[in-house]
């Protein structure tokens, strides 16, 4: 364009590119504690578990609902991504439990799941505790039954490895970082599937150890308890031959048949 002159020229200097505006930087926000106000409407990825576990009252099997939903935060002045789990739920008349205090449990670890503090609630969970003895749920990475001091117990333990399979907390029940849930997340939407554990560190299952065991060949399979681990046997399981131990004043089947002298 241009411009005509009415002056003098007694100078001149060249013309500078304006700064450009910096772009604001981003406040930390660690998406494991982003509070979620509530159940977001439609359709969440959901884990539907069956729970199987023997307490005083012979063999259980339970189900429970897990739902996810991805959440923002911003770590290190980025914008991420990760999965949390936002709500449990356990279908009624599953338990001899009343179904009230069931659903309540179930509720406050929703609300706990959405506040961000679900790892600590979980884990609590655990430590309940009952006077009908021990409950056998599940194997431990050594391919040994876990015993719990509660059917709540049980259930939180098994919750925990649910998580602990989709990648949001580590096979002892331990808050996985914050990097590594981003990293998984982006494994999932690159792949098309959700994070695995390796292949050493899942939960080895010995074979007839998750149903009752109908004969003597299958309870050969059965894995025999090391000397000095765990509680003291008694005696053997007149249906499998698996171990008896002491559950509540009563000889009951170790390998997990169910059976028990006291019916």
């Amino acid at each position: 364009m241009a411009v005509e002159i009415t002056s003098k020229i007694v100078g001149y200097r060249i013309k500078q590119d304006e700064p450009a505006t910096p772009e604001p930087v981003l406040q930390d926000e660690n998406p494991l504690t982003v509070r979620i106000p509530s159940r977001p409407e439609g359709t969440l990825e959901a884990v539907s578990e069956k729970i199987s576990y023997v307490g005083a009252e012979g063999r259980k099997k339970v189900y429970l609902l897990v739902s996810f939903m991805p959440v923002e935060g911003v770590v290190g002045g980025k914008r991420v991504v990760i999965e949390r789990p936002v709500e449990f739920f356990f279908p009624s008349g599953q338990l001899s439990s009343e179904h009230q205090w069931i659903t309540a449990t179930m509720r406050s670890l929703s609300l706990a799941a959405r506040g961000g503090y679900v790892t600590q609630a979980v884990a609590d969970l655990r430590k309940v505790a009952w006077d009908k003895g021990l409950v056998r749920c599940g194997w431990n990475r050594w391919g040994k039954p876990m015993f719990h001091d509660s059917e709540v117990a049980a259930i939180a333990w098994s919750i925990q490895q649910i998580l602990y399979r989709r990648g949001f907390l580590d096979q002892d029940g331990n808050q996985v970082p914050v990097e590594s849930l981003v990293e998984r997340y982006q494994h999932r939407m690159q792949h098309g599937h959700a994070w695995q554990p390796p292949v050493e560190e899942e939960e080895s299952v010995p074979n007839g150890a998750v149903e009752p065991i109908g004969s003597s060949s299958e309870a050969e399979n059965t894995p025999k308890k090391p000397k000095g681990s765990g509680p003291a046997t008694v005696g053997h399981c007149p249906e499998c031959r698996g171990e008896l131990i002491m559950m509540d004043g009563c000889p009951t089947c170790y390998a997990g048949c169910g059976w028990s002298k006291c019916g």
